[in-house]
């Protein structure tokens, strides 16, 4: 069965390059993607049950909801505490890293990614 794997990120070249990066995954049915721009849509939804995740990629400057808010609420629901959420941002400092850390995020990766780098965290944190 496909992991289900959702990126928020408020910009569309962004979600559009993650999906290309991980078009094999989603080609041979290892991964099942989907994409929301707006953060706020995404705890909605997640918060009445109608989506859920194997994975969450996010971003963390996005203008409706910011991606370490959105992680903490997230991480406050016990349908969703143990899922693990990779932080996608162009912010590398020590403190963001940190206060994701404390938040409960399994990881961090610096725009502009690497596709190779991507694919393999995916497939190291879902076990694929």
């Amino acid at each position: 069965m496909a992991k289900r794997v959702i990126i928020v990120d408020d910009s569309r070249a962004v979600i559009a390059t993650a999906e290309l990066a991980l078009e094999q995954m989603i080609d041979s049915g290892t991964i099942e993607f989907k994409s929301y721009l707006n953060p706020q849509e995404l705890l909605d939804a997640l918060v009445d049950g109608s989506e859920n995740f194997d994975l969450l990629i996010s971003d963390i400057n996005m203008p409706q909801l910011n991606g370490l808010d959105l992680s903490k609420s997230i991480k406050a629901d016990d349908r969703y505490k143990n899922k693990p959420i990779i932080i996608l941002t162009t912010e590398s400092s020590s403190e963001l890293k940190m206060t994701g850390k404390e938040i409960g995020v399994t990881g961090w990766m610096v725009k502009p990614f690497s596709d190779e780098k991507l694919v393999k965290s995916l497939k190291m944190i879902l076990g694929v």
